[in-house]
């Protein structure tokens, strides 16, 4: 192995991001807002938590992280609002999750890989899924 192969745990290639990384938690939340808001456009913390399996509690404390990052605007007991950068985040977040499913469906002849997509699709850089799209795009011409 050659001293310009650097391995390092998923961790550390974590700790290696910018300062406007989220985690993948936190991925999962917003994306989950941004699916609620296109269609009610009121977002509670009782549906966050329960669409995503979570205690209020817990969908509580994460809506104050992403306030607190300037995805969204919310107080307790109140309802969610994504902000201009939560709208763009979100918008980012949805197109990657589904080209993913396109993608994972297209070469697994299936129609449905949700549970594939939601296993890796934090691992994927924006590279890769435009690379994805270019490859979908030829593919099905």
């Amino acid at each position: 192995m050659s001293n310009q192969d650097e391995f390092y745990t998923l961790k550390g290639y974590s700790l290696m991001g910018d300062e406007n990384t989220i985690t993948s938690a936190m991925e999962d939340y917003l994306e989950m807002i941004c699916r609620i808001s296109s269609e009610n456009k009121v977002v509670r913390i009782k549906q966050l938590s329960e669409l995503l399996h979570v205690k209020p509690s817990s969908a509580s404390k994460m809506a104050a992280i992403l306030k607190a990052k300037g995805f969204i605007e919310f107080e307790k007991y109140g309802h969610i609002t994504l902000t201009e950068k939560g709208n763009l985040m979100g918008a980012s977040l949805l197109y990657r999750h589904d080209l993913l499913h396109q993608f994972f469906c297209l070469i697994n002849h299936s129609d449905n890989e949700l549970t594939l997509v939601e296993k890796i699709e934090h691992f994927i850089d924006k590279n890769t899924v435009d690379n994805i799209k270019e490859w979908i795009d030829k593919t099905k011409t």
